[in-house]
């Protein structure tokens, strides 16, 4: 997850190449970088937060399983979800004023305060039906006004070219670091407090459930049990999410000719990723289980050093996700950003690609040093002692 999230942040840190009608993906290159522009259209782009926010709730479910199985009653497990969701905004408009605009951490932390209170007490009769109620409320509010579009011919009737594109908030290409500072501000501020609220009206939330629902029935613990459900979701979500966004990145790399307005960050092609987007992210979340079952059958069978080791640094990660996360920012922001070294302004979309590898590996190794020497995060050790206050 860490791995495509750190690749799918690169586009914005591009402040100086040439944008297109989409205000995200640079549209100049070589034919390389083209092609790394297609897959991120299609692979990764408003693909990786929706298997971020599963994951999300699905950890808010385990924790308040873990809890109650523990002793505590569902009141008192509520509350440290709730101590944990106020942290997260804090912690996450910190690293937005400071690092990224673009931070998800808050965004989520406002999502878990709210869905918390509302469902991670609920059954699990309940929760399907309120997963339903969220699918609804995504298909009519974002994917109805895109069909209509479609059947009525006018892909430009969503979409205006003429706003200002979107990499522009993250503030990469400014070179005074207050100034730079005042725009993610204002830009976590909104993601935070704006988008996150929109979210709950528009159906976001769908997901999150679904993370509650599938933790409830230990999906992701025990893959075995749930096979059939596994292959039907990564083959279905992946392919709807590819399928979604196909249009989106033929248009991008000029083999597909439709409206400029469409091609944009309101237009219909974007939308269209949008919702499809969640059902790849799930997908991706069932592969990799799937993988892990994989994994531990085969290594029943056969001993494999190496790759034992490589699994396990990868692990390492997802136990020190919080701290592995903002790690990314500290080394991208002072490296590519103009108000920095300003590195960003001499690559291209390919080499970004491989900066961001590059920096995710830099985060595997440190996890994986930490967890040989029995050390959580820093990140996590901080929020630990934060939410789990001492009676």
């Amino acid at each position: 997850m860490l791995l495509l999230i750190v690749v799918s942040n690169t586009a914005f840190h591009l402040y100086a190449a040439r944008h297109g009608p989409s205000g995200w993906q640079p549209v100049d290159g070589s034919w390389a970088d083209r092609a790394a522009q297609f897959t991120m259209i299609t692979v990764l782009d408003l693909r990786v937060y929706p298997l971020f926010a599963f994951l999300f709730g699905y950890g808010m479910m385990q924790l308040y399983l873990r809890q109650t199985e523990a002793g505590a009653t569902g009141r008192a497990a509520v509350g440290i979800l709730r101590r944990r969701s106020l942290w997260l905004i804090v912690i996450g408009l910190s690293h937005a004023t400071l690092l990224m605009a673009g931070d998800i951490v808050g965004y989520y932390g406002v999502l878990s305060l709210v869905l918390g209170l509302l469902f991670v007490r609920r059954s699990e009769r309940a929760l399907k039906w309120w997963i339903g109620v969220a699918a609804v409320q995504l298909l009519l509010i974002s994917a109805l006004p895109v069909v209509a579009a479609l059947l009525r011919g006018e892909l430009g009737s969503l979409g205006d070219t003429a706003a200002e594109p979107g990499f522009v908030a993250y503030a990469s290409g400014e070179e005074g670091f207050l100034a730079a500072l005042g725009t993610r501000l204002t830009t976590g501020l909104f993601i935070t407090f704006v988008a996150a609220p929109l979210a709950l009206v528009g159906g976001g939330y769908l997901v999150f459930l679904l993370g509650f629902w599938a933790a409830r029935r230990r999906v992701l613990e025990e893959p075995g049990r749930h096979l059939r459900l596994l292959r039907r979701t990564a083959v279905g979500g992946i392919a709807i999410g590819w399928l979604g966004a196909l249009p989106a990145a033929l248009a991008h790399v000029g083999a597909l000719d439709v409206p400029d307005d469409a091609q944009s960050e309101e237009g219909a092609l974007t939308i269209l990723r949008d919702v499809t987007g969640n059902a790849a992210g799930i997908g991706y979340v069932a592969a990799v289980a799937l993988f892990a079952h994989w994994w531990t059958r085969r290594r029943l069978g056969k001993q494999d050093r190496r790759g034992s080791r490589t699994v396990m640094a990868v692990a390492a990660v997802g136990k020190r996700s919080l701290s592995c996360y903002l790690a990314h920012s500290l080394m991208f922001a002072p490296l590519l950003a103009a108000w920095g070294l300003g590195l960003g302004e001499h690559l291209s979309s390919v080499t970004m690609v491989l900066f961001a590898v590059g920096v995710w590996l830099v985060t595997v190794a440190g996890a994986y040093a930490l967890e040989r020497a029995g050390r959580q995060g820093p990140m996590e050790t901080v929020l630990r002692r934060l939410v789990y206050r001492r009676t």
